[in-house]
């Protein structure tokens, strides 16, 4: 019971956002994934999908271009301060969207194309995109059995 008070009280002291999906991070976020798509397409690549998602991982998107299917992963940040977005790419986050990739190949019933995992980095200021950095080929396909 006082568990519950303290909660309530707790909520109405930090009200949440009216409209969450308009957090700043997000709204950074799908800005990032919007500017990503325009510029892959623009160098020629054809969008596939976005955000495909399984219960192994999820891939932010897919594109098609002539050497084969590119699984690109977005990161958005506001500024480069610490480290560069690809840095928040972690082993255990390769593996996640590895494991997600392979489940979009399996989708393909037995058909054999060549693919790659790439990085796109986006830093925007004041809601506006400043720079874009494709990062072909970022990692390699991570060991399925791989638990880190």
């Amino acid at each position: 019971m006082f568990k519950a008070l303290l909660l309530r009280l707790i909520r109405k002291a930090m009200p949440l956002p009216a409209h969450p999906e308009k957090a700043e991070h997000l709204l950074r976020g799908r800005l990032g994934e919007q500017a990503a798509r325009r510029y892959l397409q623009a160098q020629g690549l054809r969008f596939l999908t976005a955000n495909f998602s399984t219960r192994r991982g999820e891939i932010d998107l897919i594109f098609r271009d002539a050497d084969g299917l590119a699984f690109v992963e977005v990161k958005t940040r506001s500024s480069e301060e610490w480290s560069r977005p690809a840095s928040a790419v972690t082993r255990a986050k390769q593996r996640r969207i590895s494991l997600a990739a392979l489940d979009y190949l399996r989708e393909l019933h037995g058909v054999r194309v060549a693919f790659r995992f790439d990085i796109v980095e986006v830093l925007v200021e004041d809601r506006e995109v400043r720079q874009i950095r494709h990062l072909r080929n970022a990692f390699p396909l991570a060991c399925p059995n791989y638990y880190g």
